[in-house]
């Protein structure tokens, strides 16, 4: 068991501890509060003050699927040569867990993200969720399936129109993605025939299988968008076939509060930082965030790396401040609101008993810009520790003091 003392804890959900103590005992947080009675025997570190927030999660990402400093040959995000139809593919599959980001993560207390495949395809396979640890194997830090990444706009109607195959406009994209939805509902209900008489059971369709999860509501359809009218597609596809939506990227997401809040849609938004470098993010603002929030649509912000580094994720929060938004809420859009649009804020996101004891240890304010990170732990692991004057009594590899 560990006892972390005299901390400044940001639980997220309930409010500010001065003062604090978190009990962690397998991974798990046991105990927060004010007043409690740590025993002897139990290892201490003492923060002497410091800020201690629960692990940040960037909901949208391409963490080991497209290394730094490759070209090609470590870049896995997109396979756009058979078709824009790619639902069987796994974000698992493709992961490098060697990716040099991921110690970007653990120095700037980033614990959980979803890396999901490219934006080439209209769906471009499955995005999976991974604890920011140092393993041997992907499967080490997969936690799961989170959503199918799908995509409208520039993307993949410039990726297909220059191999000038379909499709190549927006109506196209949309039609191909309403096809393959048609496609997987019809295979789902004929093996649903099979499995009441297996002599009718359809010879096994990877794609349409994978993206039945979609239609079926097992599975969220994460659809990447920049402008308001391929928002509006997408709700009026999901709407069509009664799907589970994610907006990500969503740049003109504040045209549309109202509709993608009557609609009760979550949107992963972001990099809020970047400049207007193209038609889609003409409209760009960081404001967007503050809008979204005063209409009530539940929105995470992320960095979308490789397209801003990953260790500006508190920098997009301290931009969606100074754009209007209040720190509380900026704090919940890189923690506890992309848990919950994951389905994992029973797990991470807050400081709470019973959630995995992922932490990130901070020297000041984590949305102020020169606040550092000391310490990182996931799931009660010290997995980074830089530049403390703590005391590290007993905490194995450290040797800080």
């Amino acid at each position: 068991m560990l006892a972390v003392i005299n901390a400044h804890i940001l639980t997220i959900t309930q409010g500010e501890i001065e003062n604090g103590t978190i009990l962690i005992e397998n991974g798990k947080i046991v105990q927060v509060g004010s007043n409690i009675t740590v025993a002897e025997d139990i290892d201490i570190l003492d923060v002497e003050g410091a800020y201690v927030m629960p692990g940040l999660v960037d909901a949208h990402t391409a963490v080991g699927l497209k290394q730094e400093g490759m070209r090609w040959e470590g870049d896995d995000r997109n396979e756009n040569t058979r078709g824009p139809i790619m639902p069987h593919l796994s974000a698992l599959d493709g992961f490098c867990p060697e990716d040099e980001v991921i110690y970007d993560a653990m120095e700037n207390g980033i614990t959980t993200v979803v890396s999901a495949p490219g934006t080439a395809n209209v769906i471009g396979g499955q995005a999976a969720i991974f604890k920011m640890q140092e393993r041997a194997t992907a499967d080490d830090l997969y936690q799961g399936v989170v959503g199918m990444q799908a995509a409208l706009g520039e993307d993949p109607k410039g990726a297909w129109r220059n191999q000038k195959k379909l499709p190549s406009t927006r109506m196209g994209a949309a039609f191909v993605l309403r096809e393959a939805l048609c496609k997987a509902k019809e295979y789902r209900e004929k093996v649903a025939r099979g499995d009441a008489n297996p002599d009718r059971m359809p010879e096994r369709d990877l794609q349409s299988e994978a993206l039945a999860k979609v239609v079926t509501g097992e599975m969220p359809l994460y659809v990447h968008a920049h402008r308001a009218d391929d928002m509006a597609t997408a709700l009026r596809i999901a709407k069509e076939f009664g799907l589970r939506l994610v907006v990500t990227s969503a740049t003109e997401a504040h045209k549309l509060a109202g509709a993608i809040k009557a609609a009760d849609v979550p949107v992963v938004l972001g990099p809020i930082s970047n400049s207007r470098m193209s038609v889609e993010t003409a409209a760009r603002t960081i404001r967007t965030p503050a809008l979204l929030h005063a209409a009530g649509v539940k929105f995470a912000l992320t960095t979308n790396h490789p397209e801003t580094p990953l260790l500006t994720l508190t920098m997009q929060a301290g931009l969606a401040v100074r754009g209007g938004l209040c720190p509380e809420a900026a704090l919940k859009a890189i923690t506890l609101y992309p848990a919950e649009i994951i389905g994992m804020a029973d797990k991470i996101g807050s400081i709470e008993v019973g959630k995995d004891a992922d932490l990130a240890i901070w020297d000041g304010h984590p949305l102020k810009v020169r606040s550092s990170v000391l310490a990182t732990f996931v799931k009660g692991e010290l997995v980074f520790e830089f530049g403390c004057n703590c005391d590290w009594e007993d905490i194995e590899g450290c040797d800080c003091h």
